[in-house]
């Protein structure tokens, strides 16, 4: 299927999926202490909800912690006072987002910064794009399954995201935990500055957290697709799907 936005035409039927998925057992990807992703079998008396252990039928709850679980989509909810949800703050799920690719600046107390200087000259399509996906580089395959907790992982500086929102970006994506430092004493400067909360709170803005963009994607201009689960909460899974523009 070919759809059209913005004169661009993407191809529906070649989606590339950023997310990183959610399973049980080992190789998933963590952060802040959370524990750990678990999917388990309903047991009530005799009853007992898998096959493989003897049931009829597979009936399983699961455990979840959306922050740090993997990729997840957060509304204004995750800092305000307030009660903000996700599947009530965002109501735009297809888009056009660019991808862009920065090479975090090492300082000497290990801090890596995402500065307004690596986003800058890499961004071509603001006029257009209402989301900015970012890579970090170096990339590789770990991310996926990677254990965050008390890495000091990179992290965007709040200069950085001022720039981003005064470029219109609606939409924020990244492959690290957070766009804020990991041990920041609470402030979560780049949060507050993305949402401008709570001086003039912009609820429709999103940021998505834990993503993955292989490699093979170049860096440019695509139709973003954020499939956000409907849980009533200040964060929830979530599976962005990019398509390519057809040339």
């Amino acid at each position: 299927m070919i759809i059209e936005v913005d004169k661009l035409r993407f191809d529906l039927s070649s989606p590339i999926d950023i997310s990183i998925g959610m399973h049980s057992g080992f190789g998933q990807v963590n952060a802040w202490y959370a524990p750990p992703f678990r999917i388990s079998p309903v047991k009530m008396g005799d009853f007992v909800g898998s096959t493989k252990l003897g049931g009829v039928v597979n009936f399983m709850n699961f455990q979840c912690n959306p922050h740090g679980n993997g990729t997840h989509t957060e509304c204004v909810g995750h800092i305000a006072k307030e009660d903000y949800y996700v599947n009530e703050c965002i109501q735009e799920y297809f888009y056009l987002g660019e991808v862009i690719s920065v090479y975090p600046t090492l300082l000497e107390n290990g801090d890596k910064l995402i500065d307004a200087q690596h986003i800058e000259p890499m961004v071509s399509y603001a006029k257009e794009a209402k989301g900015l996906l970012l890579r970090t580089l170096p990339n590789d395959e770990t991310k996926k399954e990677r254990q965050y907790t008390e890495t000091n992982p990179p992290y965007i500086t709040p200069e950085a995201m001022r720039m981003i929102v005064s470029l219109g970006y609606e939409h924020v994506m990244i492959d690290t935990p957070s766009v804020d430092r990991e041990v920041d004493e609470g402030k979560l400067a780049c949060h507050h500055i993305f949402w401008n909360y709570p001086e003039n709170t912009e609820k429709h803005r999103s940021i998505t957290e834990l993503i993955y963009i292989p490699d093979d994607v170049r860096d440019g201009l695509y139709l973003v697709h954020n499939q956000i689960v409907n849980i009533r909460m200040d964060a929830v899974p979530s599976r962005p799907i990019l398509y390519k523009a057809l040339l």
